[in-house]
């Protein structure tokens, strides 16, 4: 087994933390399938791949340093009850800005497993660009890293204040409201901006001016709401469809 120092498993265990992932400019994947996915797409970004005796990674070109730890050290790396055989330390990936018509805005969504599955929800739907209200949880959060799976590697994320950004863009803006139109009855186009709010309060006051298309998913039975990221899917699926 290679050494792994005292000091550097610290730093990795710190990468749990936003303060320590900003200050560092670094974030962790875990798991082999994102992994692999990470050293097909990003091997660039790539600091360090840790992993156990039973894996070997496929990095043949021996583009960045590979440790080989047991069992021992790799649950003090990882953040996961279970920790997998191979834990990926990367440097954030730089914001892509997108050539696309249509992008996704997210206003206040708090939960990583949503934000997470959100990602994916729009990797499967060719959406290449989130556009994130500051107080958004962090993109690079462990738990959201794992439930994109892997749609973080394609996906570009920007924070910035999206009130400034409708301010100054004056985009199409179809906004998820209780009292929008029926999205299955109205006419969508794949140009503008999907704007999605937070799970208990919804879109922002300050926000709802700017919305030119208010949309709802209509109800037909007795739930008394829908999870930001199913309904994301849901209206992805549809302006898909148009």
């Amino acid at each position: 087994m290679d050494n792994l120092s005292k000091s550097k498993i610290k730093e990795i265990r710190s990468l749990q933390q936003k303060k320590f992932r900003d200050e560092l400019n670094l974030f962790i994947i875990e798991g082999v399938k994102i992994a692999e996915e990470a050293i097909a797409i990003v091997p660039e970004y790539i600091e360090l791949c840790i992993h156990t005796s039973n894996y070997i990674p496929k990095n043949s070109n021996n583009s960045f340093p590979s440790v080989k730890v047991d069992s021992k050290t790799m649950e003090q790396c990882s953040g996961l009850k279970a920790p997998n055989q191979i834990l990926l330390v990367l440097r954030k990936i730089p914001v892509r800005k997108s050539t696309n018509d249509f992008v996704l805005a997210i206003d206040g969504v708090q939960d990583p497993g949503n934000f997470g599955t959100i990602m994916r929800l729009a990797d499967w739907f060719g959406i290449h660009e989130i556009i994130c209200s500051n107080d958004t949880v962090d993109v690079y959060n462990p738990k959201v890293v794992q439930a994109s799976m892997g749609a973080i590697l394609r996906i570009s994320v920007r924070y910035e204040s999206l009130l400034d950004y409708f301010e100054t863009n004056r985009p199409t803006v179809y906004g998820a409201l209780l009292n929008g139109e029926n999205v299955y009855q109205a006419k969508l186009e794949k140009k503008g901006v999907l704007l999605m709010g937070n799970e208990g309060k919804g879109i922002s006051d300050d926000l709802i001016p700017y919305i030119t298309h208010p949309i709802s998913i209509p109800r037909f039975g007795q739930a008394e709401s829908l999870n930001v990221s199913v309904a994301t899917g849901i209206l992805l699926s549809e302006f898909s469809r148009s």
